[in-house]
């Protein structure tokens, strides 16, 4: 498959040279801003190599996602597209969130225009809902046929729901802790309603009785949406469906929506146990903090007498 993905599309649009120069210059601009810039920046203090080793990895997911070779491979094949969603929704924006110290997280969010619009949807029941809507959204058959076959409207659907995933999951990780509004108690029952919003889309695409997306039924859409995703005027034969589509569409489809769920539960319940180790370890703190004061507290009372 990958020689004839070679041979039909070429290395630019495999490969997407204008967005690896992107990538490299954004994580550039990381490591000057936590290297020889962090001291223009308050409260800044070194990074731990394991967030810069999550935050290089969520970027070069981020170019995999919308830029590398499985952005192409997921307009050839639906179960190849769910991936794409996975890695670009569901891993990039946690480790993106993890791996940029809260120092610099809140310069970059009082950078943001329209902060107090940001804001309403950045409530924890909003952020959750909105990104699981606009998720479903997406893929009810009619708009998402009409999405692949317009490359300004998918370019701007997938930038939004982009910016919905990143809010979803600074819900989840509260990655900036003096920031959060809702406790590990609460974050549990987000993530538990994150699963469940998620559960109608995916079971739609698992027990369809017959294939619903005509963007991978219909040679000619097939064709269109992927041509829109290749340089210049380059196009696409019709004919080339054929040698791409390894599963039969039904259990492609099927396998897309099973692979969805199963990772988003086998994430999320990692979340849990995150969710969970923050509070203990925040319980800890506190309660050695009072142990703390109250030791002061004896010890100032015998200094006075």
């Amino acid at each position: 498959m990958w020689q004839q993905l070679n041979v039909h599309f070429g290395f630019q649009a495999l490969w997407s040279p204008g967005f690896i120069i992107a990538t490299i210059g954004l994580t550039g601009l990381y490591f000057w801003a936590i290297g020889k810039g962090r001291y223009r920046f308050a409260e800044s203090e070194p990074v731990p190599l394991y967030k810069q080793i999550l935050f290089v990895l969520g970027m070069f997911l981020f170019y995999l996602g919308y830029g590398g070779p499985l952005y192409i491979i997921g307009h050839l094949m639906f179960s190849i597209h769910m991936i794409q969603m996975i890695v670009s929704l569901l891993f990039v924006p946690p480790l993106l969130l993890l791996g940029i110290p809260k120092w610099l997280l809140k310069a970059i969010v009082m950078k943001i225009p329209f902060k107090r619009v940001l804001k309403v949807f950045a409530h924890p029941i909003t952020a959750i809902v909105l990104f699981n809507v606009m998720f479903s959204f997406y893929h009810i058959p009619v708009i998402f046929d009409f999405l692949m076959a317009h490359k300004m409207g998918h370019d701007a659907f997938q930038t939004v729901l982009f910016i919905a995933a990143i809010l979803m999951w600074w819900t989840i990780i509260a990655p900036v802790p003096e920031w959060n509004r809702v406790s590990e108690l609460q974050r549990v029952g987000l993530i538990f309603l994150d699963g469940l919003l998620l559960t109608p889309a995916c079971a739609l695409i698992i027990f369809a009785g017959s294939p619903v997306y005509e963007t991978f039924t219909n040679p000619v859409a097939w064709a269109t949406a992927l041509s829109l995703c290749l340089p210049g005027t380059q196009t696409v034969s019709p004919d080339l469906i054929e040698q791409f589509m390894l599963l039969p569409l039904l259990e492609d489809q099927r396998l897309g929506g099973v692979v969805m769920k199963v990772v988003q539960e086998v994430l999320y319940g990692s979340f849990l146990v995150y969710v969970f180790i923050q509070w203990v370890r925040r319980e800890k703190a506190e309660e050695k903090q009072k142990q703390m004061e109250l030791e002061k507290s004896i010890l100032e009372k015998f200094a006075h007498e």
